[in-house]
């Protein structure tokens, strides 16, 4: 490939790519599965720069990075120059010259992109404030392997307007699926923070019941994300009516499944008999994040492979 390629948000990539990297990470997850070594990455290094704390992040992306033959550095910013205030773009001109590819997890997308900006390798997006992009690549692809294509399907989401339902919202413009989004009041989707400028594939709801009418995948997230500490109490009393509980579920298709990118506070976002239950695919979403990751990092540097 002869342009960098980032995948900084989900509209990044085209629908072509994605269902390329799904039917990659079909195939490299089962290589894993089968204890078959696959090592394209082999002499390749990525960078991977915390800011916020992570355990599925960082361990899916250093597990997938070793296992494709490469390397995975982790660096925080507490322990680097960039939390004694080096610009972020002197520092995307330094490491990008020392690995191959960069995977950041921060606050605002803002500083992503100023790293991207003045990289000379492919950055990944790990988490910010505004987007989630490789959780909802996970997520995807989970639901194609137990229920195959999402193309028309409808995503409920329930709880708070985060990266998580930003991301969604991206995600289904490119797929061409529907979002049904139900929110506390004041807690509503923003879509210029989101960066949707077409809500043709998105309809909101006062009551999450509603939301979830029909729906083939309920998904939701903690009601205080990373940063919003303070708030929490607030936020607790806002969000009561909108955990996801078996009723919900009831509501939504007969085989709908339940999804949650963790970690989870059962009793407050979902009730345990939900995310405990036999419609929850949590543990094989959490999984995917391996094993579409390897397929993106091998598409970023490699390209498509012929084999």
């Amino acid at each position: 490939m002869s342009l960098i390629k980032h995948f900084l948000q989900f509209q990044d990539l085209t629908r072509d790519e994605f269902e390329y990297i799904f039917e990659r990470a079909k195939i490299i997850k089962a290589r894993f599965k089968n204890y078959q070594p696959y090592h394209p990455l082999g002499d390749r290094t990525l960078a991977m720069i915390f800011e916020k704390q992570s355990t599925r992040t960082r361990l899916s992306f250093e597990a997938g990075m070793h296992q494709l033959g490469g390397s995975a550095i982790y660096l925080n910013t507490r322990d680097t120059q960039l939390g004694r205030g080096e610009p972020v773009e002197d520092a995307a001109e330094v490491i990008s010259r020392m690995v191959d590819m960069v995977m950041i997890r921060t606050f605002e997308q803002d500083i992503i992109e100023r790293f991207a900006s003045h990289s000379r390798v492919p950055v990944i997006n790990g988490l910010t404030n505004e987007y989630h992009p490789c959780q909802i690549m996970a997520d995807i692809f989970t639901f194609i392997e137990h229920r195959g294509c999402i193309k028309g399907k409808t995503v409920a989401w329930v709880g708070d307007s985060n990266n998580m339902c930003n991301t969604w919202l991206q995600a289904a413009v490119v797929l061409d699926f529907n979002v049904h989004v139900s929110t506390p009041p004041g807690y509503e989707v923003e879509p210029e923070r989101a960066g949707l400028y077409d809500t043709s594939h998105y309809e909101s709801f006062v009551d999450p019941m509603e939301a979830c009418k029909g729906a083939d995948l309920v998904t939701t997230d903690v009601w205080t994300s990373m940063g919003f500490e303070a708030e929490n109490e607030e936020r607790k009393r806002d969000f009561h009516d909108w955990q996801v509980d078996a009723e919900m579920m009831q509501v939504a298709a007969s085989d709908a499944v339940f999804m949650h990118c963790l970690p989870a506070h059962r009793g407050e976002e979902v009730a345990a008999e939900v995310i405990d239950g036999a419609q929850s695919v949590v543990w094989d979403e959490a999984e995917n994040r391996l094993h579409t990751q390897k397929a993106l990092m091998e598409y970023l540097l490699l390209g498509k492979v012929n084999e």
